[in-house]
């Protein structure tokens, strides 16, 4: 069989890859490879019937290449493609054991900062703090969802300068949670913060427990770490999912650690990296 990949659609011409995922699909074509298109804007949606109707019938194994989705899309979109007999090579529940951190933080505890969270819909109210945080040291802890940051408001809805100052506290998590609106993944993650080199994370590619590909994170495309996988590597043949990126940084005494996981069909490759130093180490089904 043929490596195929589902890409995202260019929402302005239908018929293309989404230009952020061209370089990608033409690495795949270039090397007797297969892709579809999926719909994303009609999965963010609610629509994943109509999100995969361009996805030819009969494709069977398949990996998806694409923008981020939450664990319900990821869910729909593999249940419509099942229907089509197309199956994607990652599972829902693997999808949101690698996306989320609830699903991956204690796998990996000892090698990333301590974390709380609780579940959360957009609008709700995020309830006693300070039970919340009890758990965690105090000093300087950052909030996010279970998925993603507000790094770019780091003073006004990411970064908190004493977890156990809970009037500030709040505050911090109250603009979070304003700005994320309807986009709030899973809940609120309160995390302890750790100071880093200052030199730049690594992301690491991970396919079926072994590193594919080590390089830069696209945050820094032109910073080339080196880290140290050797307690990681366990972690991540334990949590079990094919195919995920960790991204890692040094500590100031340090030692790396793991800043954040993702599943590897939404974590972005960074420009630099020639894709093909990716897609030789997925593997395709016999």
């Amino acid at each position: 069989m043929t490596l195929t990949v589902l890409f995202c659609v260019d929402p302005l011409r239908p018929r293309r890859v989404d230009p952020h995922f061209a370089r990608e699909a033409a690495a795949v074509r270039d090397h007797y490879g297969e892709i579809a298109l999926i719909d994303h804007d009609a999965l963010r949606g609610g629509d994943a019937e109509a999100a995969v109707r361009a996805v030819p019938r009969d494709l069977g194994p398949v990996w998806y290449r694409g923008w981020m989705l939450s664990s319900g899309e990821y869910a729909a979109m593999a249940r419509m493609l099942k229907a089509r007999g197309a199956f994607l090579l990652t599972h829902p529940e693997d999808y949101r054991r690698a996306h989320e951190l609830p699903g991956w933080h204690d796998t990996f505890a000892g090698l990333t900062p301590q974390s709380v969270w609780r579940p959360l819909s957009p609008g709700e109210d995020p309830g006693d703090l300070g039970e919340l945080v009890r758990p965690l040291r105090g000093g300087p802890a950052i909030v996010k969802d279970y998925v993603k940051s507000r790094k770019h408001e780091w003073d006004e809805a990411c970064f908190v300068p004493d977890v156990k100052n809970l009037p500030v506290l709040r505050g911090i998590v109250a603009k979070m949670l304003a700005l994320q609106e309807d986009f709030l993944a899973g809940g609120l993650v309160v995390r302890e913060f750790e100071p880093y080199d200052g030199d730049g994370e690594a992301r690491v590619w991970w396919v079926d427990g072994e590193p594919a590909l080590v390089g830069p994170h696209p945050d820094s495309p032109d910073v080339e770490p080196d880290p140290v996988l050797d307690a990681v590597a366990p972690a991540v043949r334990i949590l079990g999912c094919r195919f995920i990126t960790t991204d890692l940084a040094c500590r100031e005494d340090g030692v790396w650690r793991v800043v954040e996981v993702g599943d590897g069909q939404v974590s972005d490759l960074p420009s630099t990296v020639d894709p093909m130093d990716l897609y030789a180490h997925l593997p395709v089904p016999d």
